[in-house]
């Protein structure tokens, strides 16, 4: 089974990433209400970390959610019945508990689909915290160019108001000065 079509069916339900009975049961091979039967006869194996049943309102947001539009198919009756979750641990306890072949090469292909959605997890969360140390010092070193530039500009306004102006204007201005020292009016 291909690793991009198990990811598919892990989304994430009260903080905890998990897959549903349905799809469970499709990449078991079995029917979903005879996974169910197996979990119930062996409830003791399944504590609430590791299955637990969704609300009706859980459910209902699953399968009208756009993003998750392949998570449980628009015909699954969720008034009949409970449709279970289960952890990554409880997906473990599935391949002991239905005990066939096809469930166990299923169940390891499940484990890597976990496995890379918690290496991906930790990637981005290093990646995370690169981009913020690179953020608070990139901060940093612009409040010191900036505070720089502001400490130029203020020498720079200092500087040009003790020079004189040079170019056509400042000859301007010295013609005119001259002309009134010598008491000529220019027109």
């Amino acid at each position: 089974m291909e690793l991009q079509v198990i990811q598919n069916r892990i989304f994430e339900v009260r903080g905890r990433r998990i897959m549903t009975d349905f799809h469970l049961a499709e990449l078991y091979n079995v029917e979903t209400r005879t996974l169910k039967q197996t979990v119930r006869r062996n409830i003791d194996r399944f504590p609430d970390d590791f299955m637990f049943i969704l609300s009706n309102e859980e459910a209902k947001l699953l399968i009208h959610n756009g993003v998750s539009q392949f998570v449980i198919p628009s015909n699954y009756n969720v008034g009949s019945t409970n449709i279970f979750a289960f952890s990554e641990q409880g997906v473990a306890m599935l391949s002991s508990v239905l005990k066939s072949k096809t469930a166990l090469g299923i169940n390891i292909e499940i484990m890597r689909a976990f496995v890379a959605f918690r290496q991906f997890a930790l990637g981005y969360a290093e990646l995370k915290q690169q981009l913020d140390d690179f953020m608070m010092s990139t901060n940093t070193k612009l409040s010191d160019v900036y505070q720089a530039l502001t400490a130029l500009s203020e020498q720079r306004k200092t500087e040009d108001n003790s020079k004189k102006k040079i170019g056509f204007q400042r000859y301007i201005e010295e013609y005119k000065e001259e002309l009134k020292s010598k008491d000529v009016n220019p027109r």
